[in-house]
């Protein structure tokens, strides 16, 4: 059985060696003005935000079919793990793939999932599956039981700047200027698959304090039987405060901390946290 994975699922090796996990990644492309950078192992964080901050124009283009289409083939069985669909068109994409593949008489079995999440959220399913892989869990099984694990998930992120948001029409600049003045920090969550704020702090502390309330007021989750992924854009000892003081009140039966790749780090930007369980 194979893991496919577009490239808003964020991860690294330490973590892939640590779980004995193989992802096949698909790349999104990232357009900075003319300039087209490829989200693959060769994505460099630091270089790639020096070039955000000088770009006019930052846009994101989601995988092709034809990309998901290549990793489908082989024999084996495959589960695609795409950014939230109402984000972005790789879901979409993957499934047109699904649906070429069968019609050209594929022999595996593949399912796509709607992560309904980005960076944190995605890599949290990859290790459900591999998990359930390693236990030789049917496939229609793993596919049950990590749906129902999607549908219980929670996902919360913070940004520290707007720019980017602004430049690709996802904010207003007038209200993205006021709310940087006043040093005001969104906390948005996932809403049916999209992006919703759901509170606002003044300053970055009290936003993911905000974070740590509602995990803490959460009810719906038996925490010792869940993992706490949090994603950060260039910010480690920020996620690990973070997981500190959430640790100071929740015990999840693991915390991973990864760096995102390109596709997040273009939305959330330099400093931003996403926290999913």
């Amino acid at each position: 059985m194979k893991i496919i994975v577009d490239s808003s699922c964020d991860s690294d090796n330490t973590l892939l060696k640590k779980e004995d996990m193989e992802l096949n990644y698909i790349p999104f492309s990232l357009l900075l003005d003319d300039e087209h950078v490829i989200d693959d192992e060769s994505f460099e964080i630091s270089a790639y935000i020096d070039k955000m901050r000088l770009a006019k124009s930052v846009k994101t283009a989601a995988p092709s079919p034809e990309l998901y289409l290549d990793e489908m083939r082989g024999g084996h069985d495959s589960f695609v793990i795409a950014i939230s669909s109402p984000l972005s068109a790789s879901y979409s994409n993957a499934m047109i793939a699904k649906q070429m593949y069968e019609d050209d008489g594929g022999l595996g079995k593949v399912h796509i999932f709607d992560s309904r999440s980005a960076s944190a959220g995605p890599i949290l399913i990859a290790m459900k599956i591999n998990e359930m892989i390693k236990e030789k869990v049917s496939f229609e099984d793993i596919v049950k039981t990590v749906q129902e694990y999607i549908d219980s998930m929670s996902t919360y992120f913070v940004l520290e700047r707007y720019d980017n948001l602004v430049k690709n029409g996802r904010i207003n600049a007038a209200v993205a200027k006021v709310a940087s003045m006043l040093n005001l920090k969104p906390v948005c969550a996932e809403v049916d698959g999209k992006l919703a704020m759901v509170d606002k702090a003044m300053g970055n502390s009290k936003a993911l304090g905000k974070i740590v309330k509602r995990i803490m007021e959460d009810k719906t989750v038996e925490f010792e039987k869940r993992i706490l992924a949090i994603g950060h854009v260039r910010c480690r000892d920020k996620a690990l405060q973070l997981k500190d003081e959430i640790s100071k009140y929740v015990k999840f039966k693991d915390v991973v901390i990864v760096e995102t790749r390109g596709l997040c780090t273009t939305y959330a930007d330099d400093g931003g946290i996403i926290v999913s369980y």
